[in-house]
């Protein structure tokens, strides 16, 4: 019993330092940035990150200092994460747009999933869940009641579950989903082939949004702004969601 008491105190003991350091490093990084050396807080913000504490406004400041350390693609590529996991996040909604039109990033054509990308992940799966379960009682109930109401109840419950299950996979498997990636390297060449001196398909401003489909060696092949598609180095583009 004292054994297991005191290595209950001693991880409660370790995870408060690890807190507190994470807090130091965030400090010093808050601290860095409000001097001007922006550098120095992308450090600290990505050692935070590496370290796991991984959240939408630890993005957005990342993505501020990159901005102001003159990388706009980055930059974006952070606005985006924020936004992945904070969609109601207006400060790095702003941002992006501002960014994205200083920087004449190219844009992927709006699909259906726009229309659920305003909520989260989580809350999609609540409420796909909550109606399956509203379902599948109020079908129980309208076997034994027959009630004209529960039928009303049953198919609104069925559509709502519908709704959000075809959200959630459109969320996740569609150009905003966990394919969506942003080109991060300065003037990119989407090309048709596998080699840097093959046909140029598309050129790809830094903060441009692109869907990877497929990789090959150093190479990923991606879904364009315009429509085609074409390969770009990997290093060139990194993937929105982590």
């Amino acid at each position: 019993m004292i054994r297991r008491t005191f290595c209950a105190v001693a991880m409660l003991i370790a995870a408060q330092q690890s807190y507190g350091a994470a807090d130091s490093i965030f400090a010093e990084a808050n601290s860095a940035y409000a001097a001007g050396d922006f550098q120095k807080a992308i450090d600290g913000y990505e050692q935070l990150l590496r370290d796991g504490r991984s959240h939408a406004n630890l993005f957005y400041d990342l993505a501020n200092a990159w901005y102001r350390a003159g990388d706009d693609g980055k930059a974006i590529l952070n606005y985006e994460r924020a936004l992945a996991l904070e969609p109601h996040h207006p400060e790095a909604d702003a941002n992006l747009r501002l960014v994205r039109e200083h920087a004449r990033a190219l844009e992927l054509h709006p699909t259906m999933e726009r229309y659920f990308g305003f909520t989260t992940t989580r809350a999609r799966t609540i409420t796909a869940a909550v109606a399956f379960w509203s379902a599948v009682f109020l079908a129980i109930s309208f076997v034994l009641t027959r009630s004209r109401i529960r039928i009303a109840l049953l198919a609104v419950a069925v559509l709502v579950f519908g709704i959000a299950t075809v959200g959630a996979y459109l969320c996740e498997t569609g150009d905003r989903g966990r394919s969506l990636a942003i080109v991060t390297a300065k003037d990119a060449q989407a090309r048709v082939a596998t080699a840097d001196t093959s046909a140029s398909v598309l050129a790809l401003p830094a903060g441009s949004e692109v869907t990877v489909l497929s990789a090959r060696g150093d190479w990923t092949y991606v879904g364009l702004p315009n429509g085609q598609r074409g390969w770009l180095p990997a290093k060139a583009v990194e993937l929105v969601r982590l």
